[in-house]
């Protein structure tokens, strides 16, 4: 479990040299934290392109880059059916679900408090307050919720639990455990109506409302199919190239860099680096394994984009690069290009920009087929999809209409 928490941070500390698309405030509040260590902010300035991504004039001396121009990739965009619009659409209403006073019914939110005993004691993971789930969701046990079914606003009652011999946590497993669960809050979600849709939308009508959740829905299909584009753009380039010599300036800047990120988060722990480390079941020998995994591979992003900005004669100064800038801006949700360099850095801001521009110029180079998946079947267009369905019924028909006569048609012979 340890390693695990660690290699999750290293995954963070790794993420901050990647794109930054798909990335916003409310989920990088902690790796704002880390690379607010990875350079002294204080004299910084807010702007792009106040140097080279690597410390190296002759980008060839040191790597091979894979090609990047006349790729063959798919743009594969999920097809977007009346389920997922009604899906989208009962958890809106779940979301504006509204208090009531009498019992719980199945589909109600809940909030509740429980304390779990065994033989009379409490234990560690079985207690929780203003805990909430959806009663019939199976989020908890079938008999705990079916036990939840019924109980107003400021009602306690016991709920006894069986838990198999199996059990995933060893404390409570083979044992009857009694929760004493006290409902704080019993929440309904409406019924579509037109005036439930003017009072809680942008909408007037119920069928204005569902075309408008389909069509967000469908930019959101093709805006993730677009980011898994230009990630299977820069990956293919980035499998496809090979580091010939690692610069060492810029090796020793990103072990630096990756150890002031732990450091954070030795600091929240109040441990020393050293301390944090061993706490994470990480000797020393694989800690300083994986700062070098995480230089090199910083160092070869950065080797490569730079190196295909030097050849087509990319800045990060120029028009399109500070328009990604500006863009980036908003998407991370800083309020100026200033505020952004202060809480990331402005290597970050750079290697972001770098990357982004090179993946854009990676996908306007590359051979695109425009396709439409829906479940496993994958078309050309949603029409096709439609065409592969109606076939599909077709060919299972066919096969049910076989096996009812008993007979099977082989090269036009009919058999017993």
């Amino acid at each position: 479990m340890k390693k695990r928490i660690y290699l999750g941070m290293l995954a963070l500390c790794l993420a901050l040299t990647a794109t930054a698309c798909g990335s916003s405030k409310d989920t990088t509040d902690t790796a704002a934290d880390t690379a607010k260590t990875q350079e002294n902010t204080e004299d910084k300035k807010a702007e792009v392109g106040t140097g080279r991504l690597v410390s190296v004039e002759n980008v060839d001396k040191y790597i091979t880059i894979g090609e990047y121009k006349g790729l063959i990739l798919d743009n594969t965009v999920s097809a977007i059916t009346d389920e997922d619009v009604q899906v989208q659409i009962n958890e809106d209403l779940q979301d504006k679900a509204e208090p009531v006073s009498d019992g719980a019914q199945e589909g109600d939110l809940v909030t509740i408090n429980y304390t779990g005993t065994i033989d009379g004691k409490t234990f560690d993971s079985g207690t929780a307050n203003n805990y909430d789930f959806v009663v019939g969701q199976g989020t908890m046990f079938d008999e705990f919720e079916q036990g939840v079914i019924g109980m107003k606003k400021g009602d306690t009652k016991e709920i006894d639990i069986d838990f198999p011999s199996d059990y995933g946590d060893s404390t409570v497993a083979g044992q009857n455990v009694s929760y004493k669960v006290t409902v704080q809050n019993v929440r309904r979600a409406a019924e579509l109506t037109d005036e439930w849709v003017a009072k809680n939308t942008d909408y007037t009508t119920v069928d204005e409302y569902k075309e408008g959740v389909r069509a967000q829905l469908e930019q959101d299909a093709k805006d993730s199919a677009e980011e898994v584009l230009k990630s299977t753009a820069w990956s293919t380039v980035l499998e496809n190239s090979e580091v010939k010599e690692y610069p060492q300036e810029d090796l020793d800047n990103a072990v630096s860099e990756f150890k002031s990120s732990m450091e954070v988060y030795a600091k929240q722990a109040d441990m020393t680096l050293e301390e944090f480390v061993e706490s994470q079941g990480i000797s020393q020998d694989d800690f300083d394994e994986q700062c070098t995994q995480y230089a090199e591979g910083k160092v070869k992003q950065n080797l490569i984009v730079q190196g295909i900005m030097d050849a087509e004669g990319i800045s990060l100064d120029d028009k399109e690069s500070l328009q990604i800038q500006n863009e980036l801006v908003k998407q991370m949700e800083a309020g100026s290009l200033a505020e952004l360099v202060s809480t990331y850095g402005q290597n970050y801001v750079d290697e972001s920009v770098g990357l982004l521009r090179v993946e854009k110029l990676i996908v306007d180079n590359a051979n695109v087929s425009e396709k439409v998946s829906e479940g496993d079947t994958v078309a050309e267009n949603a029409d096709a999809v439609a065409d592969t369905d109606t076939q599909d019924e077709e060919s299972v028909t066919d096969q049910e209409m076989e096996e009812e006569l008993g007979t099977e048609n082989v090269d036009g012979a009919e058999t017993e």
